[in-house]
């Protein structure tokens, strides 16, 4: 008996060990810092669509169509790359707005040579005044793609693709594997392609309706640990009941000067620094982040201004710091409980998000056009301020605890680094400041008394 206890025993613990095994291999490959879901964009997305319009002598012609589903990241300068691995031996004969990067090896074809003979082209868009007869609808936008909350109708991109050596009919044409986006760094993870239901066209005058011959879509969907190993931009914090300014976390974004790329910044008081970033047709090859003690290229200061009696105001700033980047329709997401009872809003553009019904509580915030939407590099201009009144609610509202500042901030669609919870500026000890002066107050008005009384 004794010796089925003791190899029962040995049993569990063997089964023990490994149920621990499982749940942290589980919790490594569940829980990684790759993952591309977004809590406050939890169905933002790229989908890119790929029409076939009609078939040619041996493939086909399509429009390939990028819709960007994000409600405020974007894609800026120098915009979008679109790659991938075609399934056979197809080659591209021509493109409307757009390009492949290369042309390949195309020396077996003679007379007629192909725009593209690669395996796995690259394909960007075409710039701005482009010749007319070399557009389609949406293109030709340098590959700066508008948030769909932002901008909706510039957030879409669109070429034409003459394909050959593709297959003529449905059954024998082949969807491209292996998408991949980058935008214009890496960050995007393309799914596989998957043929959907043929898109419908409806004519100008509603009175038609057309359909693709075939359509499949792709679906990207962004980490912003891919797109970069370390954060982008910093939150700092100050208030009108205290002195203190929480500025952003020191390291926040890399330390200066430890032995790396990231930690190579630019004193702003070098003579020549003047001369590097006025220089006409810069070749930017090194980081270019003013020195400070966060590193960060972008900082979002929020202000605690003024307290009146049934509203409060908030003052939102956004530095630059990089002397190689300007940031051309910036936004910035803020999420706090007060957003519900935003009431005036100072130079900056708002959108209430609202990923979750019934919830309130994140806004997203961008410049007005042609006024200040855009955010100049480092320097005397590299900023830009709004102020925010929100109404009070009597059940929610307070100064205590950090509750006027906000829970989580957004700059082009990254996340971040707010400061330590303990670090926030504190309020002071209502219950004794008042009275000390009240009380102080009362004994100079009892001692003027008292002298005008013995003087009397």
């Amino acid at each position: 008996m004794e010796s089925l206890l003791s190899s029962l025993s040995r049993s569990i613990s063997k089964l023990s060990g490994f149920a621990i095994l499982l749940v942290f291999l589980f919790s490594c490959n569940t829980f990684t810092s790759t993952e591309a879901y977004d809590a406050l964009d939890p169905n933002g997305n790229i989908t890119l669509k790929w029409d076939v319009m009609s078939w040619t002598p041996d493939g086909y012609v399509a429009v390939v169509t990028m819709y960007n589903f994000q409600q405020y990241r974007h894609i800026q300068s120098p915009g979008w790359t679109l790659g991938w691995k075609w399934a056979k031996k197809e080659v591209i004969w021509s493109m409307i707005g757009g390009q492949t990067t290369e042309q390949g090896d195309c020396s077996k074809y003679k007379g007629n040579v192909p725009h593209c003979c690669k395996k796995d082209p690259t394909v960007v868009d075409l710039l701005p005044g482009t010749p007319y007869n070399q557009q389609v609808a949406n293109c030709c936008k340098g590959g700066v793609l508008a948030s769909w909350a932002q901008d909706q109708p510039n957030a879409v991109s669109s070429f034409q693709i003459s394909v050959g050596a593709a297959g003529t009919t449905n059954k024998t044409v082949r969807v491209p594997k292996n998408f991949t986006l980058k935008a214009p760094g890496p960050g995007y993870t393309c799914g596989p392609a998957k043929i959907v239901r043929p898109t419908q066209f409806v004519t100008a005058d509603k009175r038609r309706s057309t359909q693709a011959m075939m359509t499949w879509n792709v679906t990207c969907t962004y980490s912003q640990f891919l797109a970069q190993k370390t954060p982008t931009c910093c939150v700092s914090l100050s208030s009108f009941y205290n002195d203190t300014i929480v500025g952003c976390p020191t390291c926040a974004c890399g330390c200066q000067n430890n032995g790396t790329d990231s930690g190579s910044c630019v004193n702003p008081k070098s003579p020549h620094l003047a001369s590097v970033v006025s220089a006409p047709g810069k070749a930017v090859t090194k980081p270019m982040v003013q020195c400070t003690s966060h590193m960060c290229p972008v900082r979002v200061h929020w202000h605690v201004k003024l307290n009146y009696k049934e509203y409060w105001r908030v003052k939102i700033t956004i530095t630059n710091f990089n002397y190689a980047m300007n940031y051309s329709q910036w936004n910035i997401v803020a999420q706090h409980p007060n957003f519900d009872n935003l009431t005036e809003l100072f130079s900056f553009n708002y959108k209430p998000l609202t990923p979750y019904e019934g919830l309130n509580d994140t806004a997203m915030l961008w410049g007005l056009k042609f006024y200040n939407d855009f955010l100049s590099e480092a320097g005397p201009y590299g900023n830009v301020q709004s102020e925010l009144l929100f109404r009070k609610d009597a059940s929610t509202f307070t100064f205590e605890k950090g509750w006027a500042f906000p829970r989580r901030i957004y700059f082009n669609g990254d996340n971040c680094v707010m400061p330590p919870p303990d670090a926030y500026p504190w309020l002071p000890n209502a219950s004794s400041r008042p009275i000390i002066s009240l009380f102080q107050l009362a004994m100079t008005i009892l001692a003027s008394l008292a002298l005008l009384v013995a003087y009397a």
